[in-house]
């Protein structure tokens, strides 16, 4: 291949049209699902799940070992930032909290494995187009950040009633003078939220994705050293990716249990 077609052969995805129920690539089609992406993050988010509840049924008292350890650091960790940031009551938010740090921080870690081991793995099967890198599609993050817009929109709806939150969409900040302005901004802030948080964490892991790759066009003798330069930085934008969508999250959710 050429520079080129490799890195357009690595931003395929394996896709699954559901018009003909056949396989494609780099079809723009709204009825193709990026199989590699979800299949991926179901693989992963079945992990978590099984690992998370296999230590939670054989949690030991005195002198846990290590994966409890680490699994009761991170909860503890989460329910102390939801107990500090959120103001409302709900027995939701802190599962949820830690279930968006958790996935969306296994999805990114995908992006510091090698970017032709996986896509050489399937090719051996014959599968010529696989992506590793689930938070690189927006069809994930957006899958992962409207399910949270669901929720806040609930708790608004819940916490403040129709009347509540219907003053707060038509009122504020301005006052009724001003309604037209008081909608418009209302629905502003609200279509951000989700815009937000999955436009942040794809660009983010794409842009990764995607110096990943452009390292790997450069000869093995040289791919070393800003290999390891970048992988070391890039672990910090993962963890840190995972930590900022949780965290607003947290904040949006705070926001609908609040008046003010």
């Amino acid at each position: 291949m050429s520079s080129e077609e490799y890195v357009q052969h690595h931003l395929g995805h394996l896709q699954l049209s559901l018009h003909t129920m056949t396989l494609t690539t780099n079809n723009p089609g709204f009825w193709v699902i990026d199989l590699d992406a979800l299949g991926l993050a179901i693989v992963l988010g079945l992990a978590f799940l099984i690992l998370f509840r296999l230590v939670a049924i054989r949690v030991v008292e005195g002198t846990p070992g290590k994966l409890q350890n680490f699994v009761e650091i991170i909860v503890e960790f989460v329910d102390r930032l939801v107990k500090e940031t959120f103001h409302g009551k709900s027995n939701l938010i802190a599962p949820l909290a830690l279930t968006i740090f958790i996935w969306v921080f296994l999805m990114n870690m995908m992006d510091l494995i090698p970017v032709d081991l996986l896509p050489g793995l399937f090719g051996l099967m014959g599968i010529d187009y696989f992506r590793s890198v689930p938070t690189a599609d927006p069809n994930i993050t957006f899958g992962l950040s409207i399910p949270v817009f669901c929720i806040i929109m609930f708790y608004s709806f819940k916490v403040k009633g129709v009347l509540g939150f219907g003053k707060e969409i038509f009122f504020k900040p301005f006052g009724p003078y001003l309604l037209p302005i008081n909608f418009i901004f209302k629905v502003i802030e609200e279509l951000v939220k989700p815009l937000s948080l999955a436009l942040r964490l794809f660009g983010n892991l794409f842009a990764g994705e995607l110096i990943f790759i452009l390292i790997a066009i450069m000869p093995w003798w040289i791919q070393f050293i800003p290999g390891g330069i970048w992988s070391i930085f890039h672990l910090l934008v993962i963890v840190l990716q995972a930590f900022i969508f949780m965290m607003l999250t947290i904040v949006y959710l705070s926001m609908a249990h609040e008046e003010h």
